[in-house]
């Protein structure tokens, strides 16, 4: 394929495979710090924009709608601006969308504003999302080692660092419009810093441009997945992960502060133990995968996940909350990565299916908050959380079936 023969080509152009890796690591820590830093003032939203649960959720599906757009948008994107110009425009309106959410909600109290805005951090969240993971697969690609996992705790220290300086800041009353404000001039900062040394594969010649572009390639290429079991194994496998993943990073926060009688820096702390946990699952994980095997790693994590919400749901003592919230964040770390690094183990084809698997997997993480926002307004957002229990017992079904596959191993170094 024309695209395939230029890679090694690119390749040589890097400075060096560290620098590249170590910029994509740099740019999943500055998307997770992004993320944390609206999460974990999403209490603080809801109270100048006086909203309820059932219209928090709203505000979440403007996050999932421009989110989804993102995820579709992103193949076009990538064949017509290439990996780097792609993700650093991304990291630019990235930064100046938070900046802007925060003046709107400060400074407006508008809701529709908000929505609007998180409409288009959503799009180019989730966009620049896809392309960090298709170079990251290029990176495992290229140094012959699993790194995937690695990279999504770069993601989770991004989260454990905007979750605390969100605590930090609401503990001492800085307003939103100041937080955001600043986390999205660093973002925009950061962001031109870590790019220069990602692949810069060029976009592909005109035809095959517009031919990516093109909605009808597209629906082609979404309907051909459910012609290929074993990728929709995975993609399923992955979103069901992503949902327990999603809703924790929406609800944990509001979940403590209404139905657990937690402040709002102290319900902040419970979302940061949950990405602490996740953090630490995705730097040992790899090495566990390697001595014991990808199925019973996931199966085991998954089991821990469920009986992490089951216990946060039921939790007697703030302590029980604290440790719910720590192993579901255990037990949701590794699905999702391992699923991207599955999917591109094909010597082909591998960024088309890590943009499937996005697609599985970001579109079950950005409509799962919505939902459980409606589910909470009527039955609260804890009983709400049996949903989720529910999803991810029927994700642990599916798991072995997935990891099983004949040749899916998530070491690139085998399909080389």
């Amino acid at each position: 394929m024309p695209r395939q023969s230029a890679a090694p080509v690119e390749l040589d152009r890097r400075p060096s495979n560290t620098a590249w890796r170590n910029s994509i690591f740099g740019i999943f820590f500055l998307c997770g710090f992004a993320f944390a830093t609206w999460v974990a003032r999403l209490p603080a939203v809801r109270v100048q924009l006086d909203l309820s649960t059932a219209d928090v959720g709203i505000l979440l599906f403007a996050l999932a709608i421009g989110s989804i757009g993102g995820l579709a948008f992103a193949p076009g994107i990538l064949a017509r601006l290439g990996i780097r110009r792609g993700i650093m425009l991304g990291l630019l309106f990235l930064g100046a969308a938070l900046a802007l959410l925060g003046a709107v909600t400060e400074m407006l109290g508008s809701t529709v504003g908000a929505m609007t805005i998180l409409v288009v951090y959503g799009f180019v969240f989730s966009a620049t999302d896809v392309m960090m993971n298709v170079d990251g697969a290029a990176v495992e690609r290229s140094l012959g080692k699993t790194l995937l996992p690695l990279m999504h705790a770069f993601f989770s220290f991004g989260t454990i660092i905007g979750a605390v300086l969100g605590a930090g800041a609401a503990r001492l009353g800085i307003d939103v419009m100041w937080n955001f404000a600043i986390v999205g001039v660093l973002i925009m900062a950061l962001g031109l810093y870590f790019v220069r040394n990602v692949s810069g594969l060029e976009p592909p010649r005109p035809h095959d441009a517009d031919r990516a572009a093109a909605p009808e390639s597209w629906w082609r290429r979404l309907i051909g997945t459910f012609r290929d079991g074993r990728l929709m194994l995975i993609g399923l496998m992955v979103a069901g992960l992503a949902f327990a993943e999603g809703t924790a990073n929406d609800w944990l926060t509001i979940a403590s502060v209404d139905d657990h009688g937690f402040s709002e820096a102290s319900g902040a702390l419970v979302f940061g133990a949950f990405v602490a946990a996740m953090t630490a699952g995705r730097i040992f994980g790899g090495p566990l995968i390697d001595r014991i095997g990808h199925k019973r790693v996931l199966v085991f994590m998954g089991l821990l996940g469920l009986g992490g919400i089951v216990l946060f749901i039921l939790a007697p003592a703030p302590w029980a909350v604290f440790t719910g919230a720590l192993l579901w964040g255990l037990g949701g770390s590794l699905g999702f990565p391992v699923g991207m690094s599955v999917a591109a183990a094909h010597p082909t084809d591998g960024p088309r299916r890590v943009g499937i698997v996005a697609v599985f997997g970001y579109s079950s993480m950005l409509i799962g908050p919505p939902v459980l926002g409606f589910l909470g307004e009527h039955y609260g957002v804890l009983n709400a959380f049996i949903l989720v229990a529910g999803i991810l017992l029927m994700t642990l079904l599916i798991t072995p079936k997935a990891t099983a596959a004949p040749g899916a191993s998530p070491k690139p170094q085998r399909v080389d």
